[in-house]
């Protein structure tokens, strides 16, 4: 009977917003988005072969994985830009040719947070698929690991009716508590057994409209991540590790162009010492 109110508790719980209920957003922030991008660095990857206006010579493919990217610091097309609005830095992210911005500074035991949201423009070849971006932590290596573009590392997914979804690239791993539908991807859910897995969907969709923001985050400690949503717990993995075993706890943040126009502001991160216990508890860590 205990158990099977725990589970019944439990599973209620994680459909629940948390984490505006426990953090504290006034303490210990490192905001990192200034107008001048001043924290980042850009690495550009391979434009499509649609992209008009770039300068000559530059090599486009319709396939990201083939041809030379633009690489560091090379951003013709303005991908990547600072507006101020009501005061506050807002990131502005065209689309239009795969890139990643990159934090200089790595980070360890954190408490990500910022908000996105997605503008109307898509860019080939997504023209026909869901705005997608996403927020990439624990970045080590050269850039362009992944599809020329971007590091190895664990992706918090940003797309459309995906968000907090979890892909692995450029060769990490982690164990995930996971079900298997009988279509699509392994879907996380808090009470199922542990399997390694490098995809995995988010337990439901708590992303606001199209046009409105939402909240994402991030805490990871150790070789531990927990993935929220406008404050809802919708992933969490163990054991994240690169190729070979290695345990992966520690790199820069990533944030990508993806083919989508998107948003992002209040870009903080403070350091923690551990996952909140009331966040273990619902993902079951």
């Amino acid at each position: 009977m205990f158990f099977r109110l725990s589970f019944i508790l439990r599973s209620v719980f994680t459909l629940l917003p948390v984490s505006s209920l426990f953090a504290e957003h006034g303490r210990d922030w490192t905001h990192l988005l200034d107008a001048e991008l001043s924290q980042w660095e850009v690495w550009m990857g391979v434009p499509h072969s649609s992209v008009k206006g770039l300068p000559p010579g530059t090599s486009q493919n319709d396939d990201a994985k083939a041809g030379a990217p633009l690489g560091l610091g090379n951003d013709p097309k303005n991908v990547f830009s600072v507006a101020i609005k009501d005061g506050e830095p807002v990131l502005q992210i065209t689309g239009e040719i795969y890139g990643g911005l990159t934090t200089l500074r790595e980070f360890e035991n954190f408490h990500f947070f910022a908000q996105v949201k997605f503008g109307p423009q898509k860019w080939a070849p997504r023209l026909d698929r869901k705005r997608d971006s996403g927020f990439l932590y624990h970045c080590v290596g050269p850039h362009g690991a992944f599809w020329n573009v971007w590091k190895r590392c664990v992706e918090f997914q940003v797309q459309e009716t995906d968000m907090g979804d979890l892909f692995m690239l450029a060769g990490t791993s982690g164990d995930v508590r996971i079900t298997r539908p009988e279509s699509g991807p392994p879907m996380w859910h808090p009470t199922a057994g542990y399997q390694q897995t490098g995809r995995a969907r988010r337990v439901a969709d708590f992303e606001n409209p199209h046009g409105e923001w939402t909240t994402i985050e991030v805490y990871a400690v150790g070789d531990q991540a927990i993935h929220l949503v406008n404050g809802h717990v919708v992933l969490a993995i163990d054991n994240i590790r690169q190729r070979g075993g290695k345990t992966l706890t520690k790199g820069q943040f990533q944030i990508q162009s993806e083919g989508a126009e998107v948003y992002y502001r209040e870009i903080k991160v403070r350091p923690v010492k551990r996952l909140p216990a009331h966040l273990t508890a619902i993902a079951n860590l």
